[in-house]
């Protein structure tokens, strides 16, 4: 018979040791305004602010990956341009790397699709809002004007 106890500290260090999901994030520019999202109330970390984005499917480019999160997050056709920032994060439930990318441009009328509010934020008021813990050093970097 296994001890309960190492079955348990054997799947922490599991989980913990694993590799991170992959997820890409979108800054999206409007002159000094940048686009943020508030997670749906009812999902993890809800109503917390983030930029849009999601998980990269296996096999998946990163730009593509972005671009398809776009449409069915936000309705929108992407022209998804260079790496910004780069981060790994370990929540409580999960260790995600997630790639920022610069979209200066998108065609289509943005359409709240999953978010609780989406809004434009001018850049210096991005860190009076409530980001995920993972997003807080890059806010306060685009609000200083270092990022994008």
């Amino acid at each position: 018979m296994t001890d309960p106890q190492y079955d348990k500290f054997h799947l922490k260090s599991s989980v913990s040791d694993a590799q991170p999901i992959l997820v890409t994030a979108g800054i999206l520019l409007n002159g000094e305004a940048i686009l943020i999202c508030q997670r749906h109330h009812a999902d993890r970390y809800g109503l917390q602010w983030e930029f849009p984005g999601g998980k990269v499917h296996d096999g998946e480019d990163l730009k593509a990956a972005l671009r398809r999160e776009l449409v069915e997050e936000l309705a929108i056709e992407a022209d998804v341009g260079e790496e910004v920032f780069r981060l790994r994060h370990r929540y409580p439930d999960r260790y995600v790397e997630v790639v920022f990318l610069a979209v200066r441009s998108f065609c289509g009328t943005i359409e709240n699709r999953v978010f609780e509010a989406v809004e434009w934020a001018p850049r210096r008021a991005l860190s009076s809002y409530d980001f995920l813990e993972a997003d807080r050093e890059l806010v306060v970097r685009i609000a200083r004007g270092e990022i994008v």
